[in-house]
């Protein structure tokens, strides 16, 4: 578990991102495209909305996280490290409902406890040190050695 602190971090950044944005969005007003749907037009909107600045932290926090993740996948296995992002939905859900009173309903609820049941598992039965996953490349190695033996004996059969 010596990466999952980096994790978390990844989660947490990228929920943040999602919160940020939505305000961003919430509090910029009318985005419609200056003087009609013209290039300048829509030019002009998409700099209205990137450089706010609730939407430019956001984006700014998403490629924090994005460095954080490509961090925690050059160190752990895809598979261990990818699922636990399903965590930022719960993050999302509970912020939404706190900060923009969103709805939080029964299936809602289910879901998050579904999601955190899932990531659970998947922290349990995981690996998150590269390390553990070199008996695998040891085994595909090995795999490769006998099948190029089981092909060479074949041939001399063959030729036999």
């Amino acid at each position: 578990m010596t990466y999952l602190p980096f994790i978390l971090f990844t989660v947490f950044t990228n929920a943040s991102a999602q919160i940020m944005m939505k305000q961003g969005m919430m509090t910029l007003g009318d985005v419609a495209p200056v003087g009609g749907m013209t290039a300048f037009g829509l030019i002009t909107m998409v700099f209205k909305i990137i450089f706010h600045p609730w939407i430019f932290a956001g984006l700014c926090t998403f490629v924090i996280s994005m460095a954080s993740h490509l961090y925690v996948l050059g160190k752990v296995e895809l598979s261990f490290a990818y699922p636990f992002l399903s965590l930022a939905y719960v993050g999302v859900v509970i912020a939404a409902w706190w900060w923009f009173a969103e709805d939080l309903n029964v299936w809602r609820i289910a879901g998050i406890g579904f999601i955190c049941i899932g990531t659970a598992l998947i922290a349990q039965g995981g690996s998150d040190d590269r390390g553990q996953s070199k008996s695998t490349e040891n085994q595909i190695g090995l795999n490769e050695n006998v099948v190029g033996q089981l092909s060479h004996s074949h041939r001399r059969e063959e030729l036999a």
